[in-house]
């Protein structure tokens, strides 16, 4: 997305576009992939860490971007794809590869059903499926003689 239609699509979201969140904005919605606070931190070098942290911050709180935990402690963070309100419509399923950290979105994975009990209401779902990128299943690594396993 070019700095026009983020600086319309901020101030949709009523968000000044400051030249720090644009900068924000174009790294996370131009990416391919769910970006971490770190990965921010290190394609943004002219930002430190608790400008880019107040920049997200703002943006989860406008609905400009989602963020989920990828099953180590570590939030993630992606564009929101619905038009107006975030919403349930937009949950789909994150993979976490274990040996190069790095989550991808699962959008042509259909999400479970799910059927909670009365009264219980959802404000976000979070699917996280662990294990090896394709990249990273290429590498030849040796098996074990003992397990026919794969040696990490």
């Amino acid at each position: 997305m070019d700095t026009d239609n983020l600086t319309a699509y901020m101030e949709r979201k009523g968000v000044k576009p400051t030249a720090n969140r644009i900068l924000v904005a174009k790294i996370l919605f131009n990416s391919d992939r769910p970006l971490t606070l770190s990965d921010l931190e290190n394609m943004l070098v002219s930002l430190d860490k608790s400008s880019i942290f107040r920049v997200l911050s703002l943006f989860l709180t406008h609905d400009m971007i989602h963020a989920f935990e990828d099953g180590r402690g570590v939030l993630n963070y992606e564009p929101c794809k619905s038009k107006g309100e975030c919403n349930l419509s937009d949950a789909h399923i994150h993979f976490y590869c274990e040996s190069c950290h790095r989550s991808f979105c699962m959008n042509d994975v259909p999400l479970p059903s799910i059927q909670l009990r009365e009264g219980f209401v959802p404000h976000s779902v979070s699917f996280v499926i662990k294990g090896e990128c394709p990249q990273c299943g290429k590498r030849i690594r040796p098996v074990s003689c003992m397990s026919g396993r794969r040696v990490c």
